[in-house]
């Protein structure tokens, strides 16, 4: 269908751990999901929006990141990353000023960016019991709680109105740490009541620090309760949530590493 022949098929990228085609694919794949053009149903499973179908009726001269760019959810995806410069050099336009390494940088924050949203779509996707064991592994791997086995005894049943569960903050459990996890869909913001209920049940437990975890965001008025309150309170939006992940390992994993060398002036020199 795309006139591919057998070579350019299998051909690889420079690192040789995955063909061209696929990566291609994947990219395509994501990109038109969030200009609104394709779906996941399911697991696996793609296929056209109504927009998408539209598009397909009546197509482009040259679908490319380019034409996307005029599509405002993909310019929304866009915007999202604040790092600057990224759709440029991702589309092909890097900035004539640019050195290799800046655009280097600005590709891997965009790589950063799409899996971040493809981990909280991800998360969205599963069961709650599921987002309450990763907000566990997570804690655990910036170490909290010690072992995980001893994390996920404590954290859903403490079973106190606005907390869902409880931690310790050491290995000793000399201080502990009580949390809220909700996993909302995007646009529906966790807002002051929420926060304001998981305070009050802090106050109750004469507890003084406490992370509220959400899949979505946070109100204006909920993020000003949390910074005027005597408690400690820790608010930990979807975008952190993926970031905190990716730092951490998980949900993820390494699929290639990049070593950069540079000139050793010291080996050359002569002196002394």
């Amino acid at each position: 269908m795309l006139g591919l022949s057998d070579a350019e098929r299998e051909q690889v990228l420079p690192s040789g751990r995955q063909r061209v085609l696929h990566n291609r694919i994947h990219w395509a794949k994501f990109y038109l999901g969030k200009a609104g053009f394709l779906e996941a149903p399911r697991r696996g499973r793609f296929c056209l929006s109504a927009d998408g179908s539209a598009l397909l009726r009546n197509p482009p001269a040259r679908l490319d990141t380019r034409f996307l760019q005029g599509i405002p959810a993909f310019q929304e995806f866009y915007r999202r990353d604040d790092q600057g410069g990224v759709a440029d050099a991702v589309a092909g336009a890097e900035p004539p000023s640019a050195t290799p390494e800046e655009v280097v940088e600005a590709a891997y924050n965009t790589v950063q960016a799409a899996l971040g949203l493809e981990l909280l779509e991800r998360v969205l996707s599963n069961s709650p019991a599921f987002f309450e064991g990763l907000i566990v592994d997570l804690l655990v791997a910036m170490g909290y709680g010690g072992s995980r086995r001893s994390a996920a005894e404590q954290l859903g049943k403490s079973g106190d109105g606005g907390v869902d569960g409880v931690i310790n903050e050491d290995l000793l459990g000399l201080d502990r740490v009580y949390v809220q996890a909700k996993r909302y869909a995007p646009g529906s913001a966790v807002g002051r009541p929420e926060v304001q209920a998981f305070t009050g049940s802090l106050v109750g437990l004469g507890a003084s620090k406490g992370v509220f975890v959400t899949t979505s965001t946070f109100s204006a008025p909920a993020v000003e309760f949390a910074a005027r309150i005597p408690q400690r309170v820790i608010l930990i939006d979807g975008e952190r949530l993926a970031r905190l992940m990716i730092e951490h390992g998980v949900g993820v994993r390494s699929s290639r590493v990049l070593e950069f060398k540079r000139l050793d002036e010291d080996f050359f020199s002569e002196e002394g």
